[in-house]
């Protein structure tokens, strides 16, 4: 073997190995970052879809109720949902009420409502 041949090898330095490691740490770190976000906004989606079922729920059983029966109120939802309706009589018009359903959570230390509005008549 001749000197040159063995100057000649072919293959990664360490260098090239350590700056391909850290492309490709930084790029799963990307990975796992946007992840998290799309785990975190699934999560408030279907949070946020529960409280307006719960709230068009008591909407429509609000009303399905007789006009003379119709009464302010509040419960609580599966622990974490604060559901509260109003009625407000002779709202627009004499003879008619407006009815509002607000449903409140806390999510990641932030409140958050859905709020229904609607307007029944005699």
């Amino acid at each position: 073997m001749t000197i040159s041949r063995l100057h000649k090898k072919q293959g990664f330095t360490l260098i090239e190995i350590m700056i391909a490691i850290f492309l490709l740490v930084v790029a799963m770190l990307g990975v796992i970052s946007v992840t998290v976000m799309v785990i975190k906004g699934n999560s408030f989606s279907k949070t946020m879809t529960t409280a307006t079922t719960l709230a068009a729920d008591k909407m429509e059983e609000l009303k399905n109720t007789a006009y003379a029966s119709l009464a302010d109120g509040t419960d609580t939802q599966e622990s974490i949902f604060t559901r509260t309706w109003t009625v407000t009589a002779n709202s627009p018009a004499t003879g008619m009420s407006t009815l509002v359903v607000t449903v409140a959570w806390n999510w990641q230390g932030t409140g958050h409502n859905v709020v229904l509005r609607s307007i029944v008549s005699q």
